[in-house]
């Protein structure tokens, strides 16, 4: 008779964005992201639960991990925490397990006890993995809205802080992200023709409008509506952009429209040299050696790959190092913490 096989799904459950994997026999076959805006209610969570049922269809475990509780249709994280884990009960069939950082997997009801625990611990979840993997890293995880930055250090996770507002301290959480973060998150001014001139303080454009333009974006990975509601091409962008700054699209050539957006990643990209430099050169971190990687992961690879560059250090994808189908290894990295705790709790049974 044959053997049954292990099929584990790994959740994790964000405030922008769902993202599921099917681990098989310790693989990553399939993986998927449903946009998901919590901050208009549940029920965009329940409709992505619905979509997303063909990839844990059958599964014999199911792991979750979280950062849906931050989203401001909850009065508290800890009540963030309780209402997503009634969720997973009533709305995922099988087996549940809660990723809960130190504490590791737990069941459902005694996650809603260790709230503080489970509350945005993907980041502690997919450092865990690449510890395992990886040896010595500065593990660097760069989705649409954050960037996580943590040291790994003889095997294990060298984190300074914990809670969002400890790693916001400590540099090891960027807010800034690959598509939905405003222009104005990171920078203040741009230069137009010789000028340093101030931006709009308006949500006109996002980040994912330069990338757009500076054509590095894949656009499965702009989930969300443009700022303006209107078309995601390269003429779009370039309006959104040029109101940024007080302009119209004709204003300046295709040029001086690049050089400007250009300037925007850069802005980006000096915050999170800044933080990794703290992060790697914290006394937690013990000066992490000069010959160990950087481990990039999330949708905003191409920007970790410069942040790479910047800092003389080795390079390896995510994708890379995890067990993963061929087929699957980029998307399963832009989801790094759904494959993750599915790895991590398929390795237990």
């Amino acid at each position: 008779m044959e053997k049954r096989k292990s099929i584990v799904a790994g959740f994790d459950i964000g405030g922008a964005h769902l993202k599921v994997t099917r681990a098989q026999d310790g693989r990553i076959v399939e993986a998927v992201t449903i946009a998901t805006p919590l901050w208009l209610g549940l029920h965009t969570l329940t409709l992505a639960f619905e979509k997303a049922a063909p990839i844990y269809a059958g599964a014999d475990l199911n792991a979750f991990t979280m950062t849906g509780e931050l989203a401001d249709v909850f009065p508290s994280r800890d009540a963030g925490v309780a209402a997503l884990l009634d969720e997973i009960s009533a709305r995922v069939p099988g087996e549940n397990l809660i990723y809960a950082g130190p504490s590791g997997f737990v069941g459902v009801d005694q996650a809603a006890r260790l709230s503080s625990d489970v509350a945005s611990a993907n980041w502690h979840a997919t450092a865990s993995l690449v510890a395992k993997l990886a040896g010595d890293a500065l593990f660097v995880d760069m989705g649409s809205t954050t960037t996580d930055i943590i040291a790994i250090r003889n095997g294990a996770v060298a984190n300074d802080g914990y809670t969002d507002a400890g790693r916001l301290l400590s540099g090891e959480l960027v807010y800034t992200g690959f598509t939905r973060t405003f222009l104005f998150g990171v920078a203040s001014s741009a230069p137009v023709r010789g000028r340093l001139t101030p931006l709009m303080n308006e949500y006109f454009a996002s980040i994912a409008d330069a990338h757009r333009i500076l054509g590095v974006l894949d656009e499965k990975d702009d989930r969300h509506a443009s700022a303006d509601g209107k078309e995601k091409t390269i003429d779009g962008s370039i309006a959104r952009l040029a109101r940024m700054i007080g302009r119209d699209a004709t204003e300046l050539t295709l040029p001086e429209w690049h050089e400007i957006a250009r300037w925007f990643s850069e802005q980006q990209l000096r915050k999170i040299h800044d933080a990794a430099s703290l992060v790697a050169g914290s006394l937690v971190a013990g000066s992490l050696a000069r010959d160990a990687p950087i481990v990039g992961a999330g949708t905003g690879r191409w920007q970790i790959r410069r942040l790479a560059e910047r800092m003389e250090r080795r390079f390896v994808d995510f994708a890379e190092i995890i067990p993963a189908d061929d087929t699957v290894r980029g998307e399963a990295s832009s989801v790094a913490p759904a494959s993750a705790v599915a790895l991590l709790a398929g390795s237990q049974l």
